[in-house]
């Protein structure tokens, strides 16, 4: 399963594929239940998803060798209920694939651990080449957007401690907009992504998934998009 499917993501259809010539997937392990629940997100939640696959690791490192691609992102649903939180299946599920095929860039967009420093850690030194995990929004708009647990402190504390344990690792986030933000929170959240070390930010325009979920305040211009660019 993806997360882009799990999620009734309306953008999936722009992010699948990646760039000309270069093959790519975006898979999603330790189950479809999360233990969160985001207001901007389809997936389901339950307090006590079921238990995690232990095949999984070597199943899903095996198909993503034999298909051949150059670059594929491994994510997951929050599995607050585990002791480790998913770290080891993350890491284990990237150490089989770099043992398959050592020359596959590998990004994990994790969940947030809780913050916990040892569990960000397993997944930083597992091997992957991009570690990503996202803030979503603007600070101001965290409470409102993303289930209780989550945090903008704890998410930018994820990213800097992942680059803390292994400087040459790339780190990665992204943001929705057209939520409610502004831009000076906008510069605001990059200033803050720089100060933590994080290499790259990518920008996405929010699109309500269900009549359930939190509406668009505002349709963001290509235009606009191109000023966060430069």
């Amino acid at each position: 399963a993806t997360v882009c499917e799990e999620a009734r993501c309306p953008n999936i259809g722009e992010c699948w594929g990646g760039k000309e010539g270069t093959a790519t997937a975006t898979i999603m392990i330790m189950g479809d239940t999360c233990t969160r629940g985001c207001s901007f997100c389809s997936v389901k939640t339950s307090r006590s998803p079921a238990p995690l696959d232990p095949n999984e690791p070597e199943n899903v490192s095996k198909a993503i060798a034999a298909w051949g691609l150059d670059y594929v992102v491994l994510t997951s649903v929050d599995r607050d209920e585990l002791a480790d939180q998913g770290a080891n299946h993350f890491a284990l599920t990237v150490q089989l694939l770099k043992e398959k095929n050592s020359k596959i860039l590998v990004e994990c967009l994790t969940p947030d651990f809780r913050g916990n420093k040892d569990l960000i850690s397993i997944v930083a030194t597992s091997g992957l080449d991009v570690y990503a995990h996202n803030v979503e929004t603007v600070k101001r708009l965290q409470g409102r957007v993303r289930d209780h647990r989550a945090g903008y402190e704890q998410s930018l504390s994820v990213l800097e401690h992942a680059k803390h344990i292994k400087s040459k690792l790339l780190t990665k986030t992204s943001i929705m907009l057209g939520l409610g933000e502004n831009d000076n929170e906008i510069e605001q959240t990059l200033h803050d992504l720089k100060s933590a070390g994080v290499d790259i930010v990518t920008f996405g325009q929010y699109l309500r998934p269900t009549k359930r979920h939190m509406s668009v305040q505002k349709y963001v211009t290509p235009d606009e998009f191109k000023h966060w660019k430069n």
